[in-house]
C-alpha cells in the first residue's frame, strides 16, 4: 500500500521527533481522506513519541478497523497498547501481526517483549522463542538483539548479555548502550583507574557524540576522580597536625611553639609534592575531552562542586595550621576541625553518587 506524500512527511518528521508538527499535518490528511489507514498508523506512531499512549490506541484501533488484515496496523496497535499498560490486548494484537505477517521480525519482537514483562502472566520461554525468531527472520536487525538483550538481563544472564552486546556492536559500532556497557566491563576487569576509566569513556563519547548513557558514566567517572582530591586535602592536612603537634600520645609534652620558619617551608614543599604527584601529573595527562568534561561538570555538578569546596576548605585550613606562627593551638585546633568535618559528614553518604 503506498504512502502519500503527506504521510511520508510526517513519518520524517516523527523521526525527528518534532511531533506537533507530524501531527497537524496527519491531521488534515485525515480531515481530507479518514479512510487512510497509513496515516492513522502514523498518527499512532506519532502520539507514542508525544506520549499519549491512550490516544495512541483510539488511532490505531481505527486503522485495524479499516484494515483489518493489516500486520503494521496490528503492530502499532499492539505498541500503543504496551505503553499504556494494557499487556493482555498487547499480546492478543501482536499475535494478530504475526498471522497477518509472518514474515516481519519486528511482531515476534514485540511480542517477546510483551510476553517477557508481563508480571505474573507472561510466558518467558515462549518469548525466547519469539526473540530468537525474529533474529532468525532478521539477522542484520539491531533491534532484534536489543530484544534478546533485554529478556536476558530481566534473567540476570550476564554471560547472554555480553554475547549479544558483541553481536550488537558488530551491527552497529557506535550502538550507546552496548559500547557504555563493554567499556564499563572493559575498565573494571582491568582495574583501571578512575582516569583510564574517563579516558575510556571519552574515546568511545567521540564515536556516539549524542550518548546519553556515555554522558552520563563519563560524568561518574570525573566525578570520582574528583572526589579523590579530597584525599590528598586530608593528608596535607594530617601533615599540618602533625607538624604542630596537635594530638600528642597521653603522657607526652607536646612540642614548643610557634613552629620554625624552616619547618613551616619544608611542610609546604612537602604538601606541594603531594598536590603534584597526587593530582598535577594525574589530570595533565587527561585526554583534552575529559578535561573539558571536568570544567563542565564543575558547572553542572551540585555534588561536584561540593566535594571541590571540601578540599579546597582542608587545603586551606592546612596552610593556615602550618604556616601561620601560631603561640597557641586552640585555633589550629579549630581549623583542623573545620578542615576534616564537613568530609567526614558527607564522604560516606555520596559514595553512592560516585558509583
Amino acid at each position: 500500500m503506498s504512502e502519500h506524500p503527506a504521510v511520508t512527511q510526517a513519518d520524517g518528521l516523527i523521526t525527528l521527533e518534532r511531533y506537533d508538527e507530524a501531527r497537524a499535518l496527519l491531521s488534515r490528511r485525515l480531515a481530507e481522506e479518514p479512510g487512510d489507514v497509513r496515516a492513522w498508523v502514523k498518527l499512532g506512531r506519532c502520539l507514542i513519541g508525544a506520549g499519549e499512549a491512550q490516544s495512541a490506541v483510539e488511532a490505531t484501533t481505527e486503522a485495524v478497523r479499516l484494515a483489518p488484515e493489516d500486520g503494521g496496523a496490528h503492530f502499532m496497535r499492539s505498541y500503543a497498547l504496551r505503553e499504556a499498560k494494557r499487556l493482555p490486548e498487547a499480546e492478543e494484537s501482536a499475535r494478530e501481526a504475526i498471522r497477518c505477517d509472518p514474515e516481519w521480525w519486528g511482531s515476534y519482537s514485540l511480542l517477546a517483549e510483551i510476553l517477557c514483562f508481563q508480571p505474573g502472566k507472561g510466558d518467558f520461554l515462549e518469548g525466547v522463542d519469539m526473540a530468537e525468531e525474529a533474529i532468525r527472520l532478521a539477522p542484520e536487525e539491531v533491534d532484534a538483539y536489543e530484544t534478546l538483550w533485554k529478556i536476558a538481563a530481566v534473567a540476570q544472564d550476564r554471560e547472554g548479555m555480553d554475547a549479544l552486546e558483541h553481536y550488537i556492536l558488530r551491527l552497529d559500532p557506535h550502538h550507546e548502550i552496548a559500547l557504555s556497557r563493554q567499556v564499563a566491563k572493559s575498565a573494571e576487569t582491568s582495574g583501571a583507574t578512575d582516569s583510564e576509566t574517563a579516558d575510556m569513556y571519552a574515546d568511545a563519547l567521540a564515536a556516539v557524540p549524542g550518548s546519553r548513557w556515555l554522558r552520563s558514566d563519563l560524568d561518574h567517572a570525573v566525578y570520582r576522580m574528583l572526589r579523590g582530591t579530597r584525599w590528598l586535602a586530608l593528608l596535607c592536612l594530617a601533615l599540618a597536625i602533625v607538624m604542630v603537634d596537635l594530638i600528642a600520645p597521653e603522657g607526652e609534652a607536646q612540642r614548643d611553639l610557634p613552629v620554625p620558619l624552616g619547618e613551616r617551608l619544608w611542610a609546604l614543599a612537602l604538601m606541594a609534592a603531594l598536590w603534584a604527584f597526587g593530582a598535577w601529573r594525574r589530570y595533565r595527562r587527561l585526554r583534552s575531552g575529559v578535561q573539558l568534561n571536568i570544567r563542565s561538570l564543575l558547572r553542572r555538578g551540585f555534588w561536584t562542586r561540593i566535594v571541590c569546596a571540601q578540599a579546597a576548605c582542608a587545603m586551606l585550613c592546612a596552610l593556615a595550621i602550618s604556616q601561620i606562627p601560631w603561640t597557641e593551638r586552640t585555633m589550629p585546633q579549630v581549623l583542623f576541625c573545620v578542615g576534616l568535618l564537613p568530609i567526614l559528614a558527607t564522604v560516606w553518604f555520596d559514595r553512592k553518587k560516585a558509583r
